[in-house]
């Protein structure tokens, strides 16, 4: 039964002018956002357990519904489906049956189309749930409708929900929770991106799988909030793709404008169709966009557990409910448990300290950089509270909750940064605002990623008060810049950057380089060796669809994740690829990435007539682009042998490894280091002849592809970051313990 409070709100809803109305939502919606921070759209999910993804090795669920809440909303179903079947996405229909007339032909319509019809109640109101008997008088009726238009989804109207009451219609699936949303009358939260089964108190009723919608309502967003744009569809999408979930969500006709003209309850149809089109530009062939019928059958017809009375595993304990300022619901019980994969990683390793104030400043993407992000979530997983100080994308909010670590985004990277002082000043304005910021909480450690080097200094306040320092050396700077501005190692720059390290090494509690090629100069040049660990750049990657075979079914893929930097070879890769597909006509090559190349790479492509073969895919979160590299043909990793890229040891390697998928690699000094001809396809670095042959190769050669894939999964199972992340746990223990 539903509170009091709710049913008089809806009581004095009804005697209440509609721009009062939406006036009076507006407040109170600013208020609880104000109130809640960062934390929301998004928290911290927890995962099935006996997860094994979606079908066809997908990244994420994409679910479309519409909730037609009036006659206005009727008349414009049409519409909202032509948007969607014109860019290839199906969607479910939730129609009201007794409050306007829904003709059989439009039903038979949608059916015909793909689309999927659904029952969103007898009346738009919350009188089902005013009581038991209300509950029991409708359902009789509502099982009437589904049975004539022989469908098998429900939505209650306004997302009031018990989901015990709901096992006596006769239904497959429900729809009328949500996994967070505060600003709903009933903000009872699920907090899970994944669908769960619910069972009948007693055996009274039938069992059903519940749907909840992740992705927040566009009433919320646009009405409510008054969003311009769609960055917080984008954001929560973005998320949901992280965790490789269910992006469920719930638009409304009623409230969409089609004339440019809309009405204080509307907002612009074309930000519905905007929010389509970035799913498919940025996700690709990585979503599953199917009804939410048939994601109910597949969690039904999964390995998966049923939730049981007696073997409950809610997601959403007690303390998370407080989070947001709501009691737990009466749901989180027995009555509607799910079950589902917990995840490895999560392990905490045992005998460890107390929970510990760790800062990480990183001139970087947090979202994208997956060293930085290693570290931080490894710390959180055993307990300790961990805050980011990163670089902002355009979009994202300055502050957010990721996996559990607190990100501040602080500053936005110029694009251009070609020039040295166009390259040194963002680097020290970030100094600046980290050190501000770092000075306003205590910290038991400060874990600074370099590059820059310089940037450790912005620890001096929290090591004046006592904290630890380590200065994580990604790429050396003095060999960095001079392959960077093409200077010599004799220059009075590279002199000064030496310099330099000498005095942040010295500054540092302690110091972590990610290759034992580097650590050796390293011990030469500037730091004692006690000082210095060495931590490989481990992959922690997720499992996609790692197809041993190496090669697309229906094209040969091959690819570049990284940055587009000189260092990077990206050009000879291109040449290369001009060679090999005169031998290989359908093969493509994508470039995953940004960087100060950019521009010239693309005038290489147009200039080599290659522009519909050669594609320049952009940036992707981390596990999106994890999903690409794990479905392509073949990685490419086609670096330069000079005195910096010779030596930086690129982590795509491991991953592509970790994927199953072979790996082009040029025959540097660090990678004839840690690999042979076993392992990985060698060419000569800066020979795009010899690429292109080993492109061919590959390609053609199936038994060596298999070879070079069976040998790499055997020599990277125990360079596996869940596996190596104690070295980190004991390196920070003994250091806090000094």
């Amino acid at each position: 039964m539903l509170s009091y409070k709710i049913r008089m709100h809806h009581q004095l809803k009804k005697g209440t002018p509609r721009w009062l109305q939406i006036a009076i939502r507006r407040w109170l919606v600013k208020r609880k956002w104000t109130q809640l921070g960062s934390a929301w759209p998004t928290y911290d999910p927890d995962m099935p357990a006996g997860w094994e993804g979606w079908p066809g090795g997908k990244k994420f669920a994409l679910v479309l519904t519409h909730d037609v809440d009036s006659a206005k909303g009727y008349r414009k179903w049409r519409e909202v489906a032509d948007i969607e079947e014109t860019l290839g996405f199906r969607s479910s229909f939730n129609f009201v049956v007794d409050d306007y007339e829904v003709s059989r032909e439009v039903r038979e319509e949608l059916t015909r189309r793909g689309f999927e019809v659904g029952l969103h109640g007898l009346h738009h109101n919350s009188v089902l749930y005013h009581s038991w008997s209300n509950f029991r008088a409708q359902s009789v009726r509502i099982n009437q409708v589904l049975r004539e238009w022989n469908i098998v989804g429900f939505r209650s109207p306004c997302m009031y929900h018990n989901l015990e009451w709901l096992c006596h219609l006769d239904i497959e699936y429900d729809s009328s929770t949500f996994d967070i949303d505060p600003f709903e009358p009933q903000p009872d939260g699920m907090l899970t991106l994944f669908p769960f089964s619910v069972v009948p108190n007693g055996g009274e009723g039938r069992g059903y799988v519940e749907l909840p919608y992740t992705l927040p309502q566009d009433y919320t967003a646009f009405i409510l909030m008054k969003n311009p744009n769609i960055d917080i569809w984008k954001q929560k999408l973005d998320w949901v793709v992280r965790h490789g979930g269910m992006a469920l969500s719930l638009t409304h006709p009623d409230y969409m404008d089609f004339v440019g003209k809309p009405a204080v309850d509307e907002y612009p149809a074309s930000l519905y169709k905007e929010f389509l089109e970035y799913v498919q530009d940025r996700y690709q062939g990585m979503y599953w966009n199917t009804l939410p019928r048939d994601v109910a059958r597949f969690w039904s017809s999964s390995a998966i557990q049923p939730a049981t009375r007696n073997n409950p595993s809610w997601l959403a304990p007690q303390h998370r409910w407080a989070t947001f300022g709501m009691p737990m619901p009466a749901q989180a019980s027995p009555q509607a448990a799910q079950t589902g994969p917990a995840d490895a990683r999560a392990t905490k390793p045992p005998g460890r300290m107390a929970q510990r104030r760790v800062c990480m400043p990183a001139y970087t993407f947090y979202e994208q950089d997956n060293r930085v992000r290693r570290y931080a979530e490894a710390l959180v997983e055993r307990g300790d509270l961990v805050d980011v100080i990163a670089l902002k994308s355009s979009g994202l909010p300055a502050q957010a909750t990721i996996n559990g670590v607190n990100v501040y985004r602080i500053q936005e990277r110029p694009e251009i940064q070609k020039g040295k002082a166009s390259y040194l000043l963002p680097l020290l304005r970030f100094l600046v605002s980290s050190a501000i910021l770092l000075s306003r909480k205590r910290y038991d450690l400060v874990h600074v990623h370099s590059v820059p080097d310089f940037e450790v200094f912005a620890a001096l306040i929290p090591k004046l008060a006592g904290a630890k320092v380590i200065l994580d050396i990604h790429d050396l700077v003095p060999e960095f810049y001079a392959s960077k501005f093409r200077t010599g190692q004799n220059s009075l720059a590279f002199k000064a950057l030496a310099f330099t390290e000498k005095a942040c090494v010295r500054f540092s509690d302690h110091v972590i380089i990610s290759n034992h090629l580097w650590e050796k100069k390293l011990v030469n040049r500037s730091s004692p060796k006690r000082k210095c660990s060495t931590i490989l750049n481990y992959p922690d990657t997720p499992v996609f669809c790692q197809q041993p075979q190496g090669l697309n079914n229906n094209k040969f893929i091959a690819i570049y994740p990284g940055s587009f930097q000189w260092h990077q070879g990206i050009d000879i890769a291109i040449r290369a690829f001009e060679l090999a597909s005169k031998a290989l006509p359908e093969a493509e090559f994508h470039l995953y990435g940004t960087g100060p190349e950019e521009q010239s790479l693309r005038a290489l492509v147009s200039k080599l007539g290659l522009n519909r073969k050669v594609l320049f895919k952009g940036s992707l979160p981390l596990e999106s682009m994890w999903q690409a590299m794990a479905c392509a043909s073949v990685g490419v990793v086609p670096k330069r042998n000079d005195p910096f890229g010779g030596e930086a040891f690129s982590t795509k390697v491991f991953e592509f490894m970790s994927f199953g998928v072979p790996v082009i690699l040029s025959r540097t000094s660090i990678d004839r280091f840690y690999f042979n001809d076993s392992l990985v396809q060698f060419f000569d670095p800066e020979n795009p002849k010899g690429l292109a042959e080993a492109l061919v190769s590959l390609a053609l050669d199936r038994n060596k592809r298999l070879m070079l894939v069976k040998n790499a999964l055997e020599f990277i199972e125990n360079l596996r970051w869940d596996k190596k992340k104690c070295d980190y746990y004991n390196l920070v223990d003994k250091l806090l313990t000094k």
